[in-house]
Parts: structure tokens; C-alpha cells; sequence
């Protein structure tokens, strides 16, 4: 996607459609970041599986994806269509419970083999 207008729509319409959305580098399966790694392996610890985005596969999205958000960094993850964080904000609300909290207020189902 090279329209800059085309893909704000898309990010728009992708995030505004699934309850978890995960922007990162590779997917949680084959991560291509530490970060991203990061990231995902969390999702799995409390039981989402989220919508993967390989950023990797579409330099418009990779950097429209940064525009969208204004946060310049990757991996992002998105809940009900609101902008949560990268990795640090992610990995901190994880460890104190505030991410598995966040999801379980906004009605987004986890698996029951969830770890935490």
C-alpha cells in the first residue's frame, strides 16, 4: 500500500474491526524484533490471540502505522480500537496486572489455558 491516505484507511478500518490488534516485526509463531517477541509472548501468557500484523510485509503500513498512532516505535498493540503502547508500556502493565485487567473491562475473551 503506497497511498498515504489509503493506508490510514486501512489501519483505521483493520483496528476499528478486531478487538486485538498487534502491529510487530514477524508474527508471535516467528518474531523478527526482540521486541516484538516480547510482545507477543505475553499475548499468549494471558490468552489472546491477537490480529497480526507483519509490518515487515508492507513498508506503507510499517511507517503509516507509526503516523497513525503518532508513537514511533514497533511493536503496537491496539484494544478495541484504542492505542495501548510498545513493549516497555506493554511488558509493564503485563507484570503488574493492569493488561489482563484493561482486557477483561473492555470485554475481550482469553483463552481458559491463560497463565496470568
Amino acid at each position: 500500500m503506497n497511498d498515504q491516505q489509503a493506508v490510514q484507511d486501512h489501519l483505521r478500518q483493520l483496528v476499528g474491526s478486531n478487538d486485538v490488534v498487534l502491529f510487530m516485526k514477524g508474527t508471535t509463531q516467528f518474531p523478527q524484533c526482540g521486541f516484538s517477541a516480547q510482545v507477543g509472548q505475553i499475548m499468549q501468557l494471558i490468552g489472546i490471540e491477537p490480529t497480526q500484523v507483519n509490518v515487515l510485509d508492507d513498508m506503507g503500513v510499517r511507517e503509516g502505522i507509526k503516523e497513525f498512532s503518532n508513537w514511533p516505535t514497533i511493536p503496537q498493540l491496539y484494544v478495541k480500537g484504542e492505542f495501548v503502547g510498545g513493549c516497555d508500556i506493554i511488558r509493564e502493565m503485563y507484570e503488574q496486572g493492569e493488561l489482563q485487567d484493561m482486557l477483561d473491562e473492555k470485554g475481550v475473551t482469553r483463552a481458559k489455558t491463560a497463565l496470568a
